[in-house]
């Protein structure tokens, strides 16, 4: 049985090691589960292993917010303090306070 762990929580903000943009975690998936059609429209050369966690964030970059999914090897913690103005984070989080954002409910 494989027991992965993820690094990141959810209403942390991150950014990704290589592009420009940031995010908050919202669901994390213990280990890839999005279509081979994603995975493959990857460059080879840049296609993240599997078996790790993989992320979806409220992202944003200069120019727009998106719903991004990122694998683990390729985010690092953002310690900037500032806040995420993606316009969907008040739909499941609180006010950004500490460097992150709480959750408005429980989760199971």
């Amino acid at each position: 049985m494989l027991t992965t762990r993820a690094k990141y929580y959810l209403g942390q903000v991150v950014r990704h090691r290589k592009h420009p943009f940031r995010g908050v975690v919202f669901d994390v998936d213990p280990e890839f589960s999005n279509t081979e059609e994603w995975y493959e429209a990857i460059p080879e050369d840049s296609r993240p292993v599997k078996d790790q966690p993989f992320y979806h964030l409220l992202a944003e970059n200069d120019q727009s917010y998106y719903v991004a999914y990122v694998s683990e090897q390729n985010l690092i913690a953002d310690y900037s303090g500032e806040p995420v103005s993606h316009p969907d984070l008040d739909e499941m989080f609180g006010p950004f306070e500490d460097g992150a954002y709480p959750l408005h409910y429980a989760l199971n």
